[in-house]
């Protein structure tokens, strides 16, 4: 397959919320606690809410940024582009880029919306979730139909408004939910209770979709404190290795046998090892663990149950009949530094060719599986002819995607080790 004839869905990219996204949204007698941005002294835009500064991370952010600019300092918003909180801008990028729709994870309420349960007043908690869900499917993803693959936080703090909240969205046509990889870090009943229960059954109702992201439960895999980041970022699909492993076994998918999760960003050569091991653990070990999974083996309930991603990986193209190429989506991760934007169709391309992977497996992989997954139909909105990397591209002339510094402080990338993060993080 030619690059310029294939149609592209991301189903893990990211936004950075606009400063304005909560106005006219909230009742008044939360406004004035609501989450708002100001300015440090350093010149460094920052969320506040409920006594908690989450800065913009320049990492999270640095589509278009030369590779050297990279780094975790605290950023602004006149340091991004603008397609990273705009979503008109984000648009053209997507166009430039080729990318006929994505989905969008949050930035600051984190992945799993974790800020906003952990605020003490609960009334402004449900206030804050729901404004931020009807942000997003109204606005972002509601003024450009057919591009963007509407995700809402949930209510993790209440099963039964997590509940209420999965089926007011779906109305809204939204099925897909974030969640945590492991409530249990997060203080919350872990996956092996009833405790989720209500939400489980509410999803499975909708047909919509449970998208675990790594790192949504603030808990990353790492080694020692004085470890060098470059660990951290290494062991990053670790963290979604142990959330299938702990969903594999619990009692969801065996009480709730049509449920369907997502990887997110969790990459794909490492799965069939994984369900290889899967299925030797219960071969040798289930007449005494107590597990049963019938006349099927656990890589089966893997592949009947979870979709995964990969931006780059090798290693899963060339596995990819080990994985399940039904289960396979790519993911462009825009504007996050693993991002290969504008050129990602390319990249792609090229490791699909040296794989010799075939164009129908492609297409599932770059399209077709996103579309079945999230219940998403572009061509519903859009001629399918135009909906291929060179008519986007061409809808995208003379838009500006050339490498620029966006250094406007000239802040040299902060060199840090995994405790001294830590350290600034609750400083």
């Amino acid at each position: 397959m030619q690059t310029e004839d294939m149609i592209m869905i991301s189903v893990d990219d990211h936004l950075v919320e606009p400063p304005d996204m909560f106005d006219g949204r909230l009742a008044a007698k939360y406004v004035d606690n609501a989450p708002k941005v100001e300015r440090t002294p350093n010149g460094d835009d920052v969320w506040v809410f409920n006594g908690e500064t989450i800065p913009n991370i320049g990492l999270n952010a640095v589509a278009g940024r030369p590779k050297e600019e990279y780094g975790v300092n605290p950023t602004a918003f006149d340091e991004m582009r603008s397609g990273c909180f705009d979503h008109v801008e984000r648009v053209k990028d997507m166009n430039a880029g080729g990318l006929l729709a994505c989905m969008c994870f949050p930035s600051f309420p984190a992945f799993s919306g974790r800020l906003f349960a952990a605020c003490t007043d609960k009334d402004l908690a449900l206030a804050v979730t729901h404004a931020y869900n009807d942000w997003h499917i109204d606005e972002w993803c509601g003024s450009h139909p057919g591009r963007f693959i509407p995700m809402a936080l949930p209510i993790l703090w209440d099963p039964e408004l997590a509940a209420v909240e999965v089926r007011r969205v779906a109305k809204k046509g939204c099925h897909s939910i974030t969640f945590t990889e492991n409530p249990a870090a997060l203080g919350l009943p872990s996956f092996h209770t009833e405790h989720w229960d209500p939400l489980w059954k509410a999803l499975v109702d909708e047909g919509s979709i449970l998208n675990i992201h790594l790192g949504s439960s603030g808990k990353l895999a790492v080694t020692a404190p004085d470890a060098p980041m470059d660990v951290m970022i290494t062991l990053q699909p670790m963290n979604i290795c142990m959330a299938a492993a702990d969903l594999v076994w619990s009692r969801v998918f065996k009480e709730f046998p049509t449920l369907t999760v997502a990887l997110s960003e969790g990459g794909t050569g490492w799965i069939p090892y994984f369900l290889d091991r899967l299925d030797r653990t219960y071969d040798m070990h289930h007449l005494w663990t107590g597990q049963e999974f019938g006349n099927k083996v656990p890589s089966d309930i893997f592949r009947e149950h979870f979709l995964t991603c990969f931006i780059a990986d090798p290693v899963g193209l060339a596995m990819r009949d080990e994985i399940g190429i039904d289960n396979i989506c790519w993911e462009q991760d825009y504007p996050h530094s693993d991002s290969s934007w504008p050129k990602a169709p390319e990249e792609l391309n090229t490791m699909a060719a040296k794989y010799a992977v075939s164009d129908s497996d492609l297409n599932k992989i770059t399209y077709e599986n996103a579309m079945r997954w999230y219940r998403f139909d572009p061509f519903a909105h859009r001629a399918k002819d135009q909906c291929t990397v060179k008519a986007l591209r061409a809808e995208a002339a003379g838009h500006d995607v050339s490498e620029q510094s966006m250094n406007k402080r000239n802040q040299a990338p902060l060199k840090i080790s995994l405790g001294e993060l830590a350290a600034k993080a609750t400083a």
